[in-house]
This record gives C-alpha cells, sequence and structure tokens, in this order.
C-alpha cells in the first residue's frame, strides 16, 4: 500500500486534492482505513475516465444517429416465429448437445438493487406474489435445473450449467446469504459462483470527486459493461475454461420470463459461427423507450430512443413495419474466446455513458447531505456496447409475449412492474396447459420450472382437466 504522502501527492498532480480537505477530523482509524481505499483508486486513469465520458455526453447532446444507421441485414438476422419447425427443432437439438458436453455457462446480472421496486434488498430475491411464492432466483435456478434434465434426456449425457452471478458492492452479501440459506434451489454450491462488478467514483458536474464521508469517497457500480472487466479480474474466465465451458448466456436478473440458456438461442448462434449475439423482440411502437440494434457505420451498435429522430423511429418498410423494430432486452450469447478478446484487448475502449444522478454527499462544510435534483454525475459502461467488436454478430427475434417481461418499477407505475411480470408469467403458464389440452378458467394457474421448461412435458398432467382455481403444477420431486 502506499504512503499517505504519495496518494496526497497523486491527488495533487490529479486536482482532486480536496478529497483530503476533512483529514484532520478523521481518528487514526478511519485516516488508515480512508488511505486503503484511495490506494484501490487509479487516479490518473479515473480522470481520464471523466474525461472521456464528459467528452462523449457533449457529443450525444448534439448529435443524432439518424444518417448513420441502418437495419441488420436479413443474413444476420432470424426471427423464431417465422423459422421453419425443422430448423428450429435443429438448432435445439445443437443447444442440447452444447449443455450436455457442458459448454453452456449462464452469466446472471444481478448488480441492481430493488429500490424502484420500494424494497432494500437485491432485485433477484423479489417475488412477484406468484402463488407458488418463488424469488426471481428461484425461478431462474430451477430452468437451468429443468434444461440439465432436458438435456441429458436428449443426449444421454449429464452437462452441467454453471451459473455465474455478477452481484455489486450492495448486493453482493444478502445475495451470497440468500443462496446459501436456500441451498442453492437445488444446485451444486460449486456450480454457483458469485463475482462483484467493479465500482468507479462519483463526479460533480465540474469533475471532482464526491465524498460521501468525511474519510470515504462517493463510489457507484460502473454498470453492466463492468462485466468483462470483472470476468477478468476475478477469474471467472479462467475457470470457465477449466470447467470446459465454450459459450455464455448473458442475461439481466428483472426479466421473468428469460429463457436460461436456451437451447434454441444457442444452437442459433452457434450454427452462425457466431462469436456475439442478440436476441430482440419487435418494438410494440416507434415510441417505445428501448434501444434498438442496428448497424451505426456498419458496426453494430444499440441505439437508444433519445439517439434518433422521430422521423427515423417511424420509418416503416414496404410492408408497414418499423424499420428499426429490433428492440433490444439485455439477452446476450458470447463465446469465451470473444469475452477473452474483449478483456484483453477491448474493454478500456468501451463507450462511457454518463447519468445526471441525486447523489448523496459531504459538502463543502462536511455536511452530509441528500440532494433533491442532481448534482453529479456517475458514469456506466453497458454490456451491449462490445457489439461493434464482433467479427460474426447475429440477432435472434423471439416473441415478447414468451421471452420478455422487464420488471423495473413499482406497481404504482402500472407498466413493466411486479403485476406486469406476475401477469405475463401466469398468462404464458395458461398458454401452454391450453396447447397441451387443458381449460384453465382462472388466472392463478402456475407450472413449476421443475415440470417444464417452455411448455413441454404437460400434455399427461393437463390434458381434459379443468383448472378453475388457483393451483401449481409441480414436478414429482416437489410433491
Amino acid at each position: 500500500m502506499q504512503s499517505f504522502e504519495v496518494i496526497r501527492e497523486r491527488l495533487a498532480k490529479q486536482n482532486q486534492d480536496h478529497l483530503l480537505r476533512f483529514w484532520n477530523d478523521l481518528n487514526d482509524e478511519e485516516k488508515e482505513k480512508f488511505v486503503r481505499q484511495l490506494d484501490t483508486i487509479q487516479i490518473e486513469k479515473v480522470n481520464e475516465l471523466y474525461e472521456r465520458a464528459d467528452s462523449s455526453f457533449r457529443q450525444l447532446e448534439k448529435t443524432y444517429l439518424d444518417d448513420k444507421m441502418k437495419p441488420m441485414p436479413a443474413s444476420r438476422s432470424e426471427s423464431e416465429e417465422n423459422c421453419p419447425p425443422e430448423t428450429l427443432e435443429a438448432y435445439r437439438n445443437q443447444g442440447f448437445e452444447e449443455i450436455s458436453r457442458g459448454h453452456v455457462a449462464v452469466v446472471l446480472l444481478a448488480g441492481g438493487q430493488g429500490t424502484r421496486l420500494g424494497v432494500d434488498y437485491p432485485k433477484g430475491m423479489y417475488s412477484v406474489g406468484l402463488p407458488s411464492g418463488k424469488t426471481l432466483f428461484q425461478i431462474q435456478a430451477e430452468r437451468i435445473r429443468r434444461l440439465q434434465t432436458l438435456a441429458k434426456e436428449k443426449t444421454g449425457r449429464y452437462g452441467k450449467i454453471p451459473w455465474y452471478i455478477m452481484t455489486s458492492g450492495p448486493t453482493d452479501k444478502q445475495s451470497a446469504k440468500f443462496l446459501e440459506k436456500n441451498s442453492y434451489f437445488g444446485l451444486s454450491e460449486n456450480d454457483v459462483i458469485l463475482f462483484k462488478q467493479g465500482l468507479l467514483p462519483c463526479f460533480d458536474f465540474d469533475g471532482k470527486i464526491l465524498l460521501d464521508g468525511k474519510g470515504s469517497v462517493a463510489l457507484a457500480p460502473d454498470g453492466n459493461g463492468g462485466i468483462y472487466r470483472s470476468l477478468a479480474a476475478n477469474g471467472i474466465l479462467e475457470d470457465m475454461q477449466r470447467r470446459g465451458v465454450k459459450y455464455v448466456h448473458v442475461h439481466s436478473v428483472d426479466n421473468i420470463l428469460v429463457k436460461v440458456a436456451d437451447p434454441v438461442f444457442i444452437g442459433y448462434c452457434r450454427s452462425k459461427d457466431a462469436d456475439c449475439g442478440a436476441k430482440v423482440v419487435r418494438k410494440n411502437g416507434p415510441n417505445e423507450a428501448v434501444g434498438v440494434v442496428c448497424l451505426v457505420d456498419n458496426r453494430v451498435q444499440v441505439v437508444e430512443y433519445s439517439e434518433i429522430t422521430e422521423r427515423t423511429a417511424n420509418l416503416k418498410d414496404n410492408k408497414g413495419d418499423l424499420v428499426f423494430s429490433s428492440g433490444n432486452i439485455c439477452n446476450h450469447f458470447f463465446t469465451v474466446d470473444f469475452l477473452k478478446d474483449i478483456a484483453k484487448h477491448y474493454e478500456d475502449k468501451l463507450k462511457l455513458h454518463v447519468a445526471k444522478k441525486k447523489i448523496p454527499h459531504v459538502d463543502d462544510d462536511g455536511v452530509f447531505v441528500k440532494p433533491s435534483k442532481p448534482c453529479g454525475i456517475k458514469i456506466e459502461k453497458f454490456v451491449f456496447d462490445v457489439f461493434e467488436f464482433s467479427k460474426r454478430f447475429h440477432t435472434w427475434e423471439v416473441p415478447r409475449r414468451s421471452e420478455f417481461s422487464a420488471m423495473k418499477n413499482a406497481d404504482s407505475e402500472k407498466k413493466d412492474c411486479p403485476s406486469t411480470a406476475k401477469s405475463d408469467l401466469l398468462t404464458l403458464h395458461k398458454a401452454y396447459i391450453e396447447k397441451a389440452g387443458g381449460v384453465v378458467e382462472c388466472d392463478k394457474v402456475e407450472i413449476s420450472p421443475l415440470l417444464s421448461y417452455d411448455g413441454e412435458n404437460l400434455e399427461e398432467r393437463v390434458k381434459g382437466k379443468v383448472f378453475s382455481s388457483e393451483i401449481v403444477l409441480k414436478s414429482n420431486e416437489e410433491m
């Protein structure tokens, strides 16, 4: 660890020595702790990050991307709904083959707290009020277990799907305790690996780093794009290689409909020899606040709705469909080789995104304040900003009704909230049951992920039966 004198000199050279203005108010223990924290912050690189982020933000304020955009070419895009059944089955079988050989892993982006949902614990621990009471963590863990069983039934081999969970400082300990308490929902403890995303200092609008205590720098998670640095720094890429993992499914925790390690998606990307892929859904209208996957200057990019004009957002093709309709849903395929390449050569070239925030901090008088309006910025990286470095990128369009229901807001918003997530999942389960020959007369019939991954294995349990009251259809091991 560097000495206080060396750290003070480095801070002064980078015009960040204001961080030490309350040094004399600290006791010896607080001083030692503060020096340890400052020693971990590469102040020169942090200042460079701020300059890059500020420059990017100012450019975005002035520039629209309309004239540089093209939709993804048909040769690099396919749709599940338009795919011939035999091709779909071929993709699924190829996915099962890779799973059964232990070639597939899942990385869950679970760094978000449930603040906007009105709770003080990680989103993965949230229950939307299903009849079973299952949380997002449990639903997704059980989908992995079912998929491993399906792959064995299909191929005769049992391959494990390692579950890597990227947490953040605020969610790591709670997530770990919750998973341990619940015995990892039936997964092997050795196959559930938690690692933390990185942190970056928060700044005021003049580029000065903020304090959240007289002896503590205000830090915030570096965004889901911090995954690439964290995979390398925490030895996750090495662990994947040791296990024989070749392909990785990355997704966010708050999509209750996510098909974890979807064999169709894995098989599709493998058949195209993709190094990187994205699931997309068709935008529900030109003004939906979702980024679109497209080409910008012939490189793949996610363009946010705020980066294009109304005219471009409303463009339609000769069939009457939106030209830019491939909505990004944070659901991605990567090869391990691609992830290694990103971590080694491109991570420091990722775009930086600036968010103006109300950041609690210590003011010049040493008083801790919780501002009522934005007072500074947080710098984030986004997981999709590696798309431009892909050499073989492909998109796979999936139906929204069966694959995407985000949970971003409290129920008071009545959109992308726990109530809509619950409704969307139960509606999907109703469709599964009716397709298998059952009749559903109520809105609270739930299917355990351990019984069925995406509608299979139901006919024997539901055909000819009428479901008129709340029930959870369980697997044999749950009964």
